[in-house]
C-alpha cells in the first residue's frame, strides 16, 4: 500500500477535473462503432467496411467490449485475440506474434526489428523494443490483421498488424464521462484507476476531446533476503537494503487532446496529441532458484527499476478530389526509457565457471565485489509521412495507392556497472563502468503501394496489390571494454570514424539497404449478402539490419509467404468466421546470446506453420456467447545452421565461410507460440427496473509452448506449461451510470508467460552444476487473481 494514498489523490483529482469539464450539455455515451455483434466497421483495408465484407482474418474488439472484458493494457487484450501471443519481460517491454511466426527474439535494443507492426490510429508506433505500452480507455476499437500486411502496412507487419483506433471528437454535441476503480490483487498490494474524457463541441464543423487516464498496479512479487560469495575473492553480498513485500508497483498516467475541424463537407483536419508515461519498480518475474521458498519471490542484489515516457503528435487531413478520397497523415513520436537492471547473476556465474572476479580491483590493486549492474538509456524518434488515393467504394474497379516514409532512430546507452574498479580498468569517461554501450541507430523506409480490385461479377471479385520498398540502416558507435580490460575489444578495437557524443571513440559503424518488391493476391466470392469465402497469397517482410559485434556480418531481410482460405458468414444471431492457412517463413532472422551475452542474429533456416484460426458469436435476446481459437503446428523445415549455406548442411562452413554448428535440427517446432490457444465470453444481461445488469464469465487457455527453438537451451530453460484463467464480472447500469464489481484470473492461475536469464542458458542455466546453484531462471507469469469494483458515471 506504498502507493495507495497517490491513488485516492489522484483519483479524487480526476473526478473533480472531469466532473467540471463534462457537465454542461446531455448526457451520451461514448462513441462506439460497434453496434451489434454483425455491424462492425473496420480500417483494415484502409477504408471503412463492415467486418463481415473485408476478406482477412480479423479479430476486433469494440469500445464498450474493451471495458466488458476488463482491458487496461496491452496485454488483457491479448488474451482475448486467438492468433496473437505474447511474450512480456517488464510494462513497455513486451512483443507479440501472430500465428506462431516466432523464433525466439531477445529484443535487444540493436536486434531484429518486430514481426508485427503497431498502428495507433493512422500512425505506425513499433519501435525496435516493441509496441507502446498503452492504457486501453476510449478506444473506438481494437483491430488485429492476421498474416502478412505488408501491402498496405509495409514493414514490420510482416506477420501482421494491431490497430489501436481512438475514438474521435464529435461535433454532435458536447458530453463526457469518468469512472473510478480499486482492485486487490492477491498476496499482493491495492490498485486503482482513475480515467475520464470530454468531448466539447465548438460548433456545426468543429469539436475538441480531451481523454485522462492514472492508474495504480499493486505489486506481487516479493524481494526476499538472499547473500552469495564470490568464489575468486571471498567477498560476500547480501540485499538487506533491497528487501520489501510486492515491490513491483505501476504508476502510469497520460492524456490524449484531439481536434476535429470540418473545413466544409469535403475536407476534414485532425490533429492529435497524445503522451503517458509509466513508472515500474522491482522485477516482473518470479524466481526459479534454490534461493526462493516459493511462487511470486525473488532475490535481487540492485535496484530494480524502469520509467517509459513519450509522447506522440500526429495530423491527419481527409478531402475529396473529385469523387476521389485522398488522406495525408504524418507525425512524430519521441520516447525515452530509463531502467535500473540487476546484472549480479551474469557476474556470479562467470566467477564462479570462470574466475573473471580475479580481475576487478580497485586504484591500490585489491579485489572489489564483482557485483554488477545496468543502468540504461534509450531515446527513440520517429517520424512519417503517408499520402493515399482511394477510388469510389461503389465503382467496378477500385483503387488504393500512395506514398510512404518513415525515419526512426535509436540513441542506445547501457552502463555495465562494477563500483569502485580502478581506473584502468574503467571504460574511458565513465565513472565505474566495466562495459558501455554507446550507439546510433537509424532505421529508413520508403515505399509505394498500391491494390486494385475488380468486381469479375456481382459476385466475384479479384484483387491484386504490391508495395515497392527500399530499407536504409545503419548502426555507429562504441561497444565494450577499456583498453586497459581487453587489448582485442572495445577501445582497443577503435578506428577513425564518426564519434557518438558519451563514447570515448567509434568501433561500429556499418549500415546495410536493399530495394524489392512484395505482392498480395485476393480471390473473393460472396455466395450470398451473409456468405462470403476467399483465397489469399500474400507476402510480408521486415527489414535486414546490423549486428552490433562488428566482426559479423549485416543480417539480411526475412520473408513470410501466406496461401489462406477464409470464410465469413452470418445467420441470424449467428457469425462463424475463420481461415486455414499455410505460412513459410524463409531467411529467418534468428538471434541469440553469443560470447560476453552479445546478441547474435544470423539468416538461418525456413519455418512452415500450418494452422486454422475461427471465432463464434451466438446472441439471443440477452444472451451472447463468443468463443475463439487457434490451432498453428509450426516448425522448422531445414536443419537450423549457426551461420546459413545454400546446402544448410550444419557440417560445412557458413556462407561467410566461418565455423558452423547445428542449432536445431529440421522438425523442431518454433517456441513461444502455443500449438492451441482459445477463449470463451458468455455474457447475460437482463433488465432490473429502470436498469439493466449483467453477469459475465470469460475463460482463456493458453498450450504448452517451447521456451527456446535449440534442443539443448530448451531442456535447460524448460518448456513453458499450459495454462487456463477465469474472469466473473458482475453489474448494473443505470441511465448515464454503471457499477461493476469484477475478478481476473479467478483461480489464481500461475501461468508462466516467458523465462529468461542474466546472462547464456549454458552460463547462467549451469547445466553443469558448477557453481551449486541448479541456475537461476526468471519466469514472467499472469497477474495474480484480481478483484475490484468500478464505477462510472456519463455527462
Amino acid at each position: 500500500m506504498r502507493n495507495m494514498s497517490k491513488v485516492l489523490v489522484r483519483s479524487s483529482a480526476m473526478l473533480l477535473g472531469g466532473t467540471i469539464l463534462a457537465t454542461s450539455g446531455t448526457a451520451l455515451a461514448q462513441q462506439a462503432t460497434v453496434e451489434d455483434d454483425n455491424d462492425i466497421v473496420v480500417t483494415a483495408s484502409k477504408r471503412e467496411e463492415n467486418l463481415q465484407d473485408v476478406p482477412l482474418a480479423i479479430t476486433a474488439i469494440g469500445n464498450e467490449r474493451l471495458g466488458e472484458l476488463q482491458v487496461k493494457e496491452f496485454q488483457d487484450v491479448v488474451k482475448f485475440l486467438p492468433s496473437v501471443t505474447i511474450q512480456t519481460l517488464a510494462p513497455g517491454f513486451s512483443q507479440v506474434y501472430f500465428r506462431g511466426v516466432a523464433s525466439g527474439e531477445n529484443a535487444n535494443h540493436s536486434a531484429s526489428l518486430p514481426t508485427v507492426g503497431t498502428y495507433l490510429d493512422e500512425m505506425p508506433i513499433t519501435t525496435i523494443q516493441g509496441a507502446l505500452d498503452i492504457h486501453a480507455y476510449d478506444l473506438a476499437r481494437v483491430e488485429a490483421l492476421a498474416g502478412p500486411q505488408g501491402t498496405l502496412y509495409g514493414a514490420s507487419s510482416m506477420a501482421g498488424t494491431i490497430k489501436l483506433v481512438t475514438n474521435q471528437p464529435d461535433t454532435s454535441g458536447t458530453y463526457g464521462s469518468v469512472g473510478l476503480e480499486l482492485n486487490s490483487v492477491t498476496r499482493g498490494g491495492i490498485g486503482g484507476v482513475a480515467e475520464g474524457f470530454v468531448n466539447a463541441s465548438l460548433g456545426e464543423r468543429a469539436a475538441l476531446r480531451l481523454v485522462g487516464w492514472y492508474r495504480h498496479d499493486a505489486g506481487y512479487i516479493d524481494n526476499i533476503a538472499g547473500s552469495r560469495t564470490y568464489p575468486s575473492s571471498g567477498i560476500t553480498q547480501d540485499n538487506a537494503a533491497l528487501v520489501e513485500k510486492d515491490y513491483n508497483d505501476v504508476d502510469t498516467y497520460g492524456a490524449r487532446l484531439a481536434l476535429g475541424i470540418d473545413l466544409d463537407d469535403d475536407w476534414t483536419i485532425r490533429p492529435t496529441l497524445m503522451g503517458q508515461v509509466q513508472e515500474a519498480n522491482g522485477s516482473f518475474a518470479q524466481e526459479r532458484s534454490t534461493a526462493v521458498t516459493r511462487k511470486l519471490q525473488t532475490v535481487q542484489y540492485n535496484p530494480e527499476y524502469s520509467k517509459d515516457k513519450w509522447i506522440q503528435a500526429a495530423l491527419t487531413i481527409e478531402g475529396k478530389i473529385g469523387s476521389w478520397d485522398l488522406t495525408v497523415t504524418g507525425g512524430h513520436l519521441r520516447r525515452k526509457t530509463t531502467v535500473e537492471s540487476d546484472y549480479s547473476d551474469y557476474a556470479y556465474f562467470y566467477d564462479a565457471l570462470y574466475g573473471y572476479g580475479v580481475y576487478f580491483y580497485d586504484n591500490d590493486g585489491d579485489l572489489v565485489s564483482p557485483n554488477q549492474y545496468i543502468q540504461g538509456i534509450d531515446r527513440y524518434k520517429r517520424s512519417f509521412a503517408e499520402v493515399r488515393i482511394a477510388s469510389p467504394a461503389d465503382a467496378r474497379i477500385r483503387f488504393i495507392g500512395g506514398l510512404f516514409w518513415q525515419r526512426q532512430s535509436h540513441n542506445i546507452e547501457q552502463n555495465y556497472i562494477i563500483d569502485n574498479i580502478a581506473d584502468s580498468i574503467t571504460v574511458t569517461g565513465t565513472d565505474s563502468n566495466i562495459w558501455l554501450t554507446k550507439q546510433l541507430r537509424i532505421d529508413r523506409d520508403y515505399a509505394a503501394f498500391g491494390e486494385i480490385s475488380f468486381d469479375i461479377t456481382d459476385k466475384l471479385t479479384l484483387t491484386g496489390g504490391g508495395r515497392v520498398y527500399k530499407f536504409d540502416n545503419s548502426l555507429v558507435g562504441f561497444f565494450g571494454y577499456s583498453a586497459g580490460y581487453s587489448s582485442r575489444t572495445g577501445e582497443a578495437a577503435c578506428f577513425t570514424g564518426p564519434i557518438i557524443s558519451g563514447t570515448p571513440c567509434t568501433n561500429l559503424d556499418k549500415s546495410t539497404s536493399d530495394t524489392d518488391f512484395i505482392h498480395k493476391l485476393n480471390l473473393t466470392y460472396k455466395v450470398t449478402d451473409d456468405v462470403l469465402v476467399y483465397a489469399t497469397w500474400s507476402r510480408g517482410f521486415r527489414p535486414g539490419g546490423i549486428n552490433r559485434r562488428g566482426t559479423l556480418p549485416p543480417y539480411g531481410p526475412d520473408t513470410l509467404d501466406n496461401y489462406e482460405l477464409g470464410w465469413k458468414t452470418s445467420f441470424g444471431p449467428v457469425r462463424f468466421n475463420g481461415a486455414v492457412y499455410q505460412e513459410d517463413w524463409n531467411n529467418i532472422q534468428l538471434s541469440f546470446l553469443g560470447a560476453n551475452g552479445l546478441t547474435e542474429i544470423r539468416n538461418a533456416g525456413i519455418a512452415r506453420i500450418r494452422g486454422i484460426e475461427a471465432d463464434l458469436n451466438v446472441r439471443q435476446g440477452g444472451f451472447t456467447l463468443s468463443l475463439g481459437g487457434s490451432y498453428n503446428d509450426a516448425t522448422i523445415r531445414r536443419d537450423f545452421c549457426r551461420i546459413a549455406n545454400d546446402s544448410f548442411d550444419c557440417t560445412l562452413p557458413g556462407s561467410d565461410g566461418a565455423a558452423n554448428a547445428l542449432l536445431a535440427p529440421a522438425g523442431s517446432r518454433l517456441p513461444v507460440t502455443a500449438k492451441f490457444k482459445g477463449n470463451a465470453v458468455a455474457r447475460y444481461e437482463w433488465p432490473i427496473g429502470d436498469m439493466d445488469a449483467h453477469v459475465q464469465f470469460a475463460v482463456n487457455h493458453v498450450g504448452k509452448r517451447r521456451s527456446d527453438l535449440r534442443p539443448f537451451e530448451n531442456d535447460i530453460v524448460g518448456n513453458f506449461g499450459a495454462y487456463t484463467t477465469a474472469d466473473l464480472s458482475i453489474g448494473v447500469k443505470g441511465e448515464g451510470w454503471s457499477a461493476e464489481a469484477f475478478a481476473t484470473n479467478l483461480f489464481n492461475s500461475n501461468g508462466v508467460i516467458n523465462s529468461a536469464v542474466q546472462c547464456g542458458e549454458s552460463i547462467c542455466g549451469d547445466p553443469d552444476g558448477i557453481s551449486n546453484t541448479g541456475g537461476v531462471f526468471y519466469d514472467n507469469v499472469v497477474r495474480p487473481r484480481l478483484i475490484g469494483i468500478k464505477v462510472s458515471k456519463d455527462f
